[in-house]
């Protein structure tokens, strides 16, 4: 059976001599196992913290010299023009 999500992205679910198989596989695996209740009431999240001071989401409309210019810059380019923004506003408080 296949699913679509609200996203339109299709979900392949295996067959039901395919979940055996994989099941079987799961079983012979030394280092595989099943988490218990327990350990499940234990687990917390893992990935990027929560920041002290979120960021406000927002549309801005900026020239393709800047957009380009950032980009380039790699990873993080969207902090790099935060930064930059703080930068001039902290030069111009007054």
């Amino acid at each position: 059976m296949d699913l679509t999500t609200n996203a339109d992205r299709k979900v392949y679910l295996p067959s039901d001599e395919e979940d055996t198989k994989i099941n079987a596989g799961i079983a012979a695996d030394p280092d595989a196992r099943e988490i218990m209740d327990e350990e499940f009431t234990r687990m917390r999240p893992v990935g990027r913290p929560k920041a002290h001071s979120p960021k406000e989401r927002i549309s801005i409309q900026l020239s393709p010299e800047v957009m380009s210019y950032f980009r380039n810059t790699s990873k993080g380019w969207q902090t790099r023009i935060d930064q930059a923004l703080k930068g001039y506003v902290l030069a111009n408080k007054g």
